[in-house]
């Protein structure tokens, strides 16, 4: 995971594409990198974009999901990509995260600038003065080093399957600000719901749940912090797992890891593996209770924001210009 550290904040609200986009490109080059020099492979990975914090506050962050393993950058042999002084779990994986933040963070303040000297950078109001270099430099080298997070954990043990580490990404990449069942209570004014508590937890502890309670108009205020720009891409892939280098990267990996991809099942004439089609269309779904299977008797799609809000049902303190 990279983390913006928090004194961008503002300007990534200001600048989001750009920003975004530079914070996306930074991570990759930085890991890419890393990996080329610690383990001498080919990597790849699939990166997805956060904006939000278990609070809605503005906290912009890449989740990336990357192989724990790789063709060799001669393309000769398969490298793991533990790392190479891991003795214990508690000990750097796939490589040294502090070193990757220093990467992490050179790529980004490379390409902020870059893009502030090519007057791309939105700089009205009170970040009117950071117009002039020397200025912008100079908060740029306010930000602490220790504010480049980077966290890199490995899977939870080493039986994982990697199937069940994809099930825990594909909930990034769907999941929006805050999730349903985070949702306690509407009476009109507030809104409550569950976040992470600030408090630090002991070593080996969940972090425990709170209550928090915001105005109605102050939820909805963060809420919308985290629209993305229209056509914006939050889930890229890079490297092996790129569109361009997919399929002879995957035919490179089986290869060297001996696997034959033959017996594999296909798609049908519609797209669906046969195992799929035969599943959607027994009832899968069971009653927790009974075990018994559940029909649906009706189902009601969610309707967008754009109709929401121009319904009978949108908030009183909004208004259709």
């Amino acid at each position: 995971m990279f983390t913006l550290p928090e004194q961008l904040s503002a300007l990534a609200l200001g600048n989001r594409r750009q920003v975004y986009n530079l914070l996306f490109l930074s991570a990759w080059e930085a890991l890419r990198d890393v990996l080329r020099e610690e383990l001498g492979i080919d990597s790849a990975a699939t990166m997805v974009l956060h904006t939000w914090n278990q609070r809605l506050e503005q906290h912009a962050h890449i989740h990336a999901l990357v192989p724990g393993g790789g063709p060799s950058l001669t393309g000769e042999q398969w490298t793991k990509t533990r790392h190479k002084r891991q003795r214990r779990r508690k000990q750097p994986y796939l490589v040294d995260n502090k070193l990757l933040g220093q990467r992490f963070r050179a790529k980004f303040i490379a390409g902020i600038k870059r893009l502030h000297a090519q007057g791309e950078l939105k700089l009205i109001g009170e970040w009117s003065k950071l117009t002039d270099h020397e200025a912008f430099d100079a908060f740029l080298n306010s930000i602490a080093p220790d504010g480049w997070v980077v966290f890199i954990e490995p899977p939870p043990t080493e039986d994982a399957r990697p199937e069940n580490v994809l099930k825990y990404l594909a909930r990034y990449m769907a999941g929006g600000p805050i999730s349903d069942r985070r949702l306690i209570s509407h009476d009109g004014k507030d809104v409550l719901f569950w976040a992470r508590s600030k408090k630090k937890q002991s070593e080996g502890t969940r972090p425990q749940s709170v209550p928090v309670k915001l105005s109605a108009v102050e939820f909805t205020r963060r809420w919308a912090l985290h629209i993305l720009p229209k056509g914006f891409v939050k889930v890229r892939s890079y490297g092996g797992y790129s569109n361009i280098n997919r399929k002879a990267y995957l035919e490179r990996c089986r290869r060297l890891l001996g696997i034959d991809h033959t017996d594999e099942p296909g798609n049908d004439e519609q797209g669906v593996t046969p195992d799929l089609a035969t599943e959607t269309n027994e009832l899968s779904i069971k009653c927790p209770d009974c075990h018994r299977p559940m029909t649906c008797i009706v189902s009601t799609d969610r309707p967008s924001w754009s109709i929401t809000m121009h319904s009978s049902y949108r908030p009183p303190w909004y208004h259709d210009d």
